[in-house]
């Protein structure tokens, strides 16, 4: 991997920082040869700090560490996309980034749906939202719901017209969170008892 180190007169170059699960970016640093090598050989995220002047190893003071997942340098090599896994808040403020964002998993799309879920479950107006009238009818309504649209799923998927089974996948996974949320659980749940299983 070439890195521009030398574009700089400085010889640093920007190093952003993403959870290697959840995405979510974490901080900004600046790094410098000898603080790319250290990172590599250490898996310890390190810096060189401005202010110090002076190399700094992430959490070396709060126990706050950056443990290195995989670094990347983009199409100028100029600038790093540091993968980590963090051991605690990343912001010497105390908050999981330094944009005062919580560190959580979010599912695009997906995520946006489970909160629009939510909120037709809060506004509970059964005769205005079809999720506010699932709702209303309870549990046993929604995984009757569940069950035919899986049932609908397979039989799709022996068929040959793909847009059919994906119409039907699509109900299938709507629906699904809507039980989720039925039973006081979203999308984040379910991740968890995946990454536990992978762990095993």
């Amino acid at each position: 991997m070439t890195i521009e180190f030398n574009k700089n007169k400085d010889g640093l170059v920007p190093a952003i920082v993403q959870d290697a699960v959840t995405k979510t970016v974490l901080m900004l640093g600046y790094m410098n040869e000898e603080a790319y090598k250290k990172t590599l050989d250490t898996k310890m995220v390190t810096f060189y700090s401005r202010s110090k002047n002076r190399l700094w190893t992430k959490g070396e003071e709060s126990g706050n560490t950056l443990d290195l997942v995989d670094i990347k340098v983009d199409c100028d090599n100029d600038t790093l996309l540091v993968s980590v896994h963090p051991n605690g808040p990343t912001c010497h403020k105390g908050t999981d980034t330094c944009w005062k964002e919580d560190n959580e998993t979010t599912f695009g799309f997906l995520t946006h749906l489970e909160n629009t879920i939510t909120q037709r479950k809060e506004e509970g107006k059964p005769d205005e939202s079809y999720v506010a009238s699932l709702f209303e009818k309870g549990v046993n309504k929604i995984a009757q719901k569940v069950g035919e649209e899986a049932v609908e799923v397979v039989i799709e998927a022996k068929d040959k017209n793909d847009e059919l089974f994906l119409n039907e996948s699509a109900d299938l996974l709507f629906h699904y969170l809507i039980l989720l949320q039925q039973k006081g659980f979203k999308l984040k749940d379910v991740e968890d008892i995946l990454k536990f299983r992978i762990k095993k």
